[in-house]
């Protein structure tokens, strides 16, 4: 049984230590959009490098973050977790004294890889370290820290490349990891092996058997990078292009076969057999595909086109952040009492409306009149549907398997997120140099903004026919004061069954 209590000096140690490995994936994954455009001219680099600068981390985080869960679970969690702060340091320190867009690819891709052992891990520490009686309670400290650091990193990253340069939003990490390692060693106990540190009850009655699905999460990683490889590339055409996607969907097929056989699979297809939690899901990839997309695209259009400096661009996007950080606890109680169908119907309604309202954002646009506007009514829809989202995902299953479905969503989340990224331009008539046209940037951006609602339009759609009242005796949410727009919360397991 776990028994570190909060108010204790160890207590505090441990909650530092998440905090800090928490903060520097949510923090990288926030500051880099506002970053683009100086990147891009630093290195000379196009349109697709930009693209790839986002999604070579999204491709390595999406395919590995289940796998990188299962692996706390059977090698110890805070050993995992240390790996993937010092990995995630040093691929960021990588980047930041990368000389090419090539290697700031690579590095970004081994960023990912760092994040999808860290990222599961400091929840999966907390809730293994804790005392019950003080997990719920630390769960909320942590996820409360945690949207603060999303709600100001594209302040703080826009001060740094203003500043000191884009090379530090990379290079802020290593001083992190310097604090956050010794800290973990010292004052985080190690929990694994299994279910170690917790009941039979706690965790479902299982046990560890020391297999890991490696070759499922390779070819899902595989998968992701030859289809977002093709959307990409696919403005050039030629054989290259068209081998990639078809080596794409082959990969995503043999992932899909290699799931169903395996005794051990990292994506278990039954869990697909809820049509609840299927529905919800399709939710998350139209929502994020459209969020993703948006928080991309418009942290351009705003340099690009209205002619902001990157600290006025990563402040102007401020609101959206602290809505949900202010609000999403609310918007969980009120699904709680009306059900999630409304919630992910308006929410979803309400995000398509604040992407409607950005087409007014272009050259000479008032802040006050044309930006602010758009992003209060996005982030009204995402305060909406974020929490009643992931309370869905989590009583569509049983309780023991809470916290693999709750992974499976924020993988989604995070495909869709790449996949927009990669596929907007293509749709939208994007060239290669037309982040340094703002007239030809503005009409593309107009047009993204069109495809981005008619997929949470979709989304809406998809929860009004579908989405019903989970049981009264499901799994709650629990990381409630959610900052982040990339992806849902993150839920861990094991933990212990609340009753709604």
């Amino acid at each position: 049984m776990p028994d570190v209590r909060l108010a204790s000096p160890q207590g505090k140690w441990v909650l530092l230590t998440t905090v800090l490995g928490s903060s520097m994936a949510m923090l990288d994954s926030t500051v880099v959009n506002v970053a683009l455009p100086r990147i891009g001219r630093d290195l000379d680099a196009n349109l697709s490098a930009l693209q790839w600068t986002v999604n070579a981390y999204m491709v390595t985080l999406a395919g590995l973050i289940l796998l990188g869960g299962a692996l706390g679970d059977r090698l110890g969690r805070r050993k995992v977790f240390v790996v993937g702060v010092v990995w995630f340091a040093v691929a960021s320190l990588l980047c930041g004294i990368a000389p090419n867009a090539g290697v700031l690819i690579a590095a970004r891709a081994l960023q990912g890889v760092g994040g999808a052992l860290l990222t599961p891990g400091s929840l999966a520490l907390i809730q293994a370290s804790f005392h019950p009686d003080d997990r719920g309670r630390a769960v909320g400290l942590w996820s409360g820290f945690g949207g603060i650091g999303a709600a100001v990193g594209p302040f703080v990253g826009g001060w740094l490349v203003d500043g000191p340069g884009w090379r530090w939003v990379f290079l802020l990490n290593v001083p992190v990891a310097l604090v956050c390692v010794p800290v973990a060693l010292r004052h985080v106990p190690e929990s694994g092996g299994g279910t170690a540190g917790f009941s039979e009850a706690e965790s479902g009655g299982q046990r560890a058997h020391g297999r890991f699905d490696v070759l499922g999460a390779v070819l899902g990683a595989l998968a992701l990078a030859l289809m977002t490889y093709a959307l990409i590339e696919a403005g050039g055409g030629g054989a290259v292009v068209a081998v990639s996607a078809v080596a794409g969907l082959a990969a995503a097929v043999a992932f899909v076969v290699v799931e169903r056989r395996r005794p051990d699979p990292m994506m278990p297809p039954d869990i697909f057999a809820s049509r609840q939690f299927t529905a919800v899901n399709l939710v998350t990839l139209c929502v994020y595909a459209a969020l993703g997309g948006f928080f991309f695209l418009a942290a351009l259009q705003l340099q690009v086109v209205v002619g902001y400096s990157a600290l006025a661009a990563g402040t102007a996007l401020l609101p959206t952040t602290v809505l949900m950080l202010l609000l999403s606890a609310r918007s969980g109680e009120l699904a709680d009492r009306i059900g999630p169908r409304i919630p992910l119907t308006v929410g979803p309604l309400l995000c398509a409306a604040g992407m409607l309202l950005m087409l007014r954002v272009g050259p000479g646009a008032s802040y006050a009149a044309d930006v602010l506007p758009a992003l209060l009514v996005l982030g009204l829809g995402m305060v909406t549907l974020v929490a009643p989202l992931t309370a869905t995902v989590l009583g569509s299953v049983s309780v023991v398997r809470a916290g693999l479905a709750s992974g499976i969503n924020n993988a989604a989340a995070r495909a869709a997120g790449l996949m927009a990224v990669a596929a907007l331009p293509l749709l939208t008539g994007m060239g290669e140099e037309a982040y340094r046209e703002p007239a030809a940037f503005d009409t593309a951006f107009d047009k993204a903004m069109g495809w981005c609602a008619g997929a949470l339009v979709v989304g809406a759609l998809i929860a009004a026919t579908v989405v019903r009242r989970p049981p009264p005796d499901c799994k709650r949410p629990e990381c409630l004061r959610h900052g982040g727009v990339t992806a849902p919360p993150l839920e861990g397991e094991p933990v212990r069954k609340r009753l709604g």
